[in-house]
């Protein structure tokens, strides 16, 4: 012989939970914490083109030094950005405006294309496959991040 036992209680109402700390942290800085300690080279800028954060393996790519060294440049100063003629010369204003990282946060879309620099004086000039996507904050793109790969 089965047992059935019933009672009636008031409805599940689930607690209203608080949200944890990281949900508070925007976007941009969160990100810059991940990518200073990314293996992979990468960096993120904000709107006005400075470099917020930067990988070790980012310097070591494009023969910048140190992470803290580089931090708080415009990505301008730290990277010599060339063109792809045999002359190598520097990119003028039009060309730089198109380059991933600022294309991202202009279009508010990924980007990706080449670019190529003069990294270390006396080597040769360094190609590099650059993937970007905006970062936001709210609504609005407040940075990018991007990815390095070198195309050798």
């Amino acid at each position: 012989m089965a047992h059935v036992e019933l009672s009636l209680s008031g409805a599940f109402v689930p607690q209203a939970r608080t949200p944890a700390e990281a949900e508070f942290v925007p976007s941009l800085e969160r990100w810059t914490s991940a990518v200073a300690e990314a293996a992979e080279p990468c960096l993120v800028i904000d709107t006005s083109t400075t470099i917020l954060a930067v990988s070790a393996s980012c310097c070591e790519l494009f023969g910048l030094g140190k992470p803290a060294e580089v931090t708080g440049q415009p990505l301008g100063a730290a990277l010599r950005l060339i063109d792809f003629t045999a002359g190598a010369g520097e990119l003028d204003e039009t060309d730089v405006e198109k380059i991933p990282p600022l294309l991202a946060i202009r279009s508010e879309r990924l980007a990706r294309g080449l670019l190529r620099t003069a990294a270390v004086p006396g080597e040769p000039p360094l190609t590099v496959d650059a993937i970007t996507t905006p970062l936001l904050s709210g609504e609005r793109v407040a940075g990018s991040l991007t990815f390095f790969a070198s195309v050798r």
